[in-house]
């Protein structure tokens, strides 16, 4: 209720202004306690998921707030996208409301202040609750498989997963590693690094793939991740493609999210699932922002699910929303768990 009072004098403030208040305000205010396991928890990739609800990467790029996020309902956080230098990412503006669509438009560009500093954070943090690095890489490098390389090794002792991030519209070129043959020299190059970190348990690693995929790249991604034994496939990151849009902002270039991006990316869980034949889990993104959504997904075959545009038009109650409907129509359906709910469609 507040935040629907609050919205239209926030509405009034560029987006990327209003995002970093957003910030500041949750690193001042008290973090409250992780949400806690019952019939909502999940299991994936050997990690256990208080609830299947997730804030996708690109909300807390630098790993500033992941515990009073996760104090705010969500199962679990994904910081990032982190890059090995620090990055100023694309021109302002960057980042659009389409208010009339729930959706929202950006061309950041992997912005964030850098390995290092994202690393000293998480390693000061007390790890509670689970938490997903997201990696990518800089713009300009000259060897991108060797930056997530670098990254794995670094982020594996903070991270309760790791998230290779190459799907993002926003840095020039950097789709083309969901190529079969980049994308296999890619996962090699990143697991071996995360391995010589010697930790008695790794991280899983979860590949981020694009909405905007051919039958035979699905084929190909899910045939390597299985080979590669992934933990689980993040399905999907923003579109670059556009359908009908009423905002005054759909003509922006970037990488499109929201409600306009839901059919498209339920469609790939679908496409997934089925290539995988159910033996990889998935995380559903794009164009959750209800429980029904949610419930879809799940049903669709994703394990879990994220979301961040829903953040912008619901407000920070949105994760408890999600989860008290969640609980409510399992109850409805008779079963016992979410994860007996899981590609039951």
């Amino acid at each position: 209720m507040l935040f629907k009072i609050a919205r239209p004098a926030i509405f009034m403030l560029d987006p990327e202004r209003a995002h970093r208040l957003t910030i500041a305000a949750l690193r001042a205010a008290p973090h409250g306690a992780p949400a806690s396991s019952g019939p909502l928890a999940v299991t994936v990739a050997g990690l256990r998921f208080a609830n299947p609800v997730g804030l996708a990467a690109g909300f807390d790029k630098d790993a500033e707030v992941p515990d009073a996020v996760m104090g705010m309902g969500f199962g679990f956080a994904e910081v990032g996208s982190i890059t090995p230098r620090p990055q100023a990412g694309n021109p302002k503006p960057r980042l659009f409301r389409l208010e009339q669509d729930h959706a929202v438009i950006n061309r950041m560009g992997f912005n964030n202040s850098g390995a290092q500093t994202a690393l000293a954070r998480l390693t000061a943090r007390k790890r509670r609750g689970t938490l997903g690095v997201n990696i990518g890489a800089n713009k300009d490098s000259l060897d991108r498989i060797e930056d997530y390389a670098v990254l794995a090794k670094m982020m594996a002792p903070v991270a309760d997963y790791l998230a290779v991030n190459i799907s993002s519209p926003n840095t020039p070129g950097l789709r083309a590693l969901q190529d079969e043959s980049a994308l296999a020299d890619l996962l090699d190059a990143t697991i071996a690094a995360r391995d010589e970190a010697a930790l008695p348990q790794p991280p899983p690693i979860f590949l981020k793939v694009a909405p905007d995929l051919q039958t035979a790249d699905i084929e190909a991604i899910a045939r390597l991740s299985m080979d590669r034994k992934l933990g689980a496939l993040i399905v999907s990151n923003t579109t670059i493609t556009r359908p009908e849009l009423r905002s005054r902002h759909a003509g922006e270039l970037g990488g499109l999210s929201g409600a306009p991006l839901r059919a498209m990316a339920l469609q790939r869980i679908r496409d997934f699932r089925s290539a995988t034949g159910g033996a990889m889990p998935l995380i559903g993104v794009g164009g959750i922002a209800s429980a029904d959504d949610a419930w879809e997904r799940i049903c669709a075959g994703a394990s879990l699910v994220q979301l961040y545009s829903a953040m912008v038009y619901e407000g920070p109650g949105v994760a408890r929303a999600i989860t008290r409907r969640l609980e409510q129509r399992l109850q409805q359906s008779g079963l016992t768990s979410i994860e007996a709910a899981v590609g039951s469609e």
